[in-house]
């Protein structure tokens, strides 16, 4: 007969995920369907920090595990029957980095597009790509581009995705005031009655997703406390969770204690 042994660290272990299995069905219980967001905007920070600390300094790995969890991400959030998510993968500022820290992201970013179109068609979502991509790689370009093209074939969208690739906030709000200018001279508004026909209206019809709600709440992860540029005119009025795990590490209870924490506010859009 053979004895299975169970050690004590194993034990534990099983317990806790226990423990947070239990946890996280009553906080996704006590969630009031009414007062979730309807879109949400997560800066995905920490991957270099989680590779120095989990992976022994293997960005590719880090990089793979983000990606995976955005994808779970995806899928919680069309559980939870959320309308939009943006989520911050690359920032223009992040492209100073070395080669040997961004290649490995522009090749692991290039097959999360390739996987992105099966994904919709599992959780029914379209797909919007934003962000200044002639900086990026040709590859990754024609892969993000692609994924858009495959993912607006699906009907009848549960969710709208939008991904900020290599988007910078003030870069969006620049391109934004010299589209609506373009639109207002193609109109047959002269040069010197531009200024009192540019709006907060006009300028909002002309950000990158414009067809996107503004956003409810912003999520960052790594600990950090600031947007660094994140949807500047778009989260005007949102809330903020910023969580200490590196996004990798990123958990469905980070993300249910962050919508139980914003049903709670007693949002005032300025008032």
């Amino acid at each position: 007969m053979t004895v299975v042994r169970t050690s004590n660290n194993g034990r534990s272990m099983a317990l806790r995920r226990t423990l947070y299995r239990y946890y996280e069905r009553r906080l996704e219980r006590s969630l009031p369907a009414d007062r979730l967001p309807q879109h949400i905007g997560v800066i995905l920070d920490g991957h270099r920090r989680f590779a120095r600390a989990a992976t022994d300094g293997e960005y590719r790995a880090s990089y793979e595990a983000g990606m995976a969890k955005l994808e779970e991400l995806l899928a919680w959030c069309a559980d939870l029957e959320i309308g939009a998510v943006t989520a911050w993968v690359l920032s223009t500022e992040n492209l100073r980095r070395p080669a040997i820290e961004l290649e490995p992201y522009f090749e692991v970013l290039t097959e999360l597009f390739n996987r992105l179109p099966l994904l919709a068609e599992q959780l029914q979502f379209n797909l919007t790509v934003s962000g200044s991509l002639d900086l990026l790689p040709p590859s990754l370009v024609l892969a993000a581009k692609q994924a858009v093209d495959e993912v607006a074939q699906l009907r009848d969208p549960r969710m709208s995705v939008n991904i900020a690739l290599c988007y910078g906030g003030r870069q969006e709000v620049v391109d934004a005031c010299r589209s609506l200018v373009a639109d207002l001279l193609a109109e047959g508004v002269a040069p010197e009655n531009l200024a009192e026909s540019i709006d907060a209206k006009g300028l909002a019809g002309n950000l990158y997703a414009a067809d996107f709600p503004d956003t409810d709440l912003v999520i960052r992860t790594s600990g950090e406390s600031r947007l660094s540029g994140f949807l500047l005119w778009q989260s005007a009025f949102a809330e903020f969770a910023f969580v200490d795990p590196y996004w990798p590490a990123f958990r469905k209870i980070d993300l249910l204690r962050a919508l139980r924490d914003f049903s709670r506010r007693d949002r005032r859009f300025g008032a």
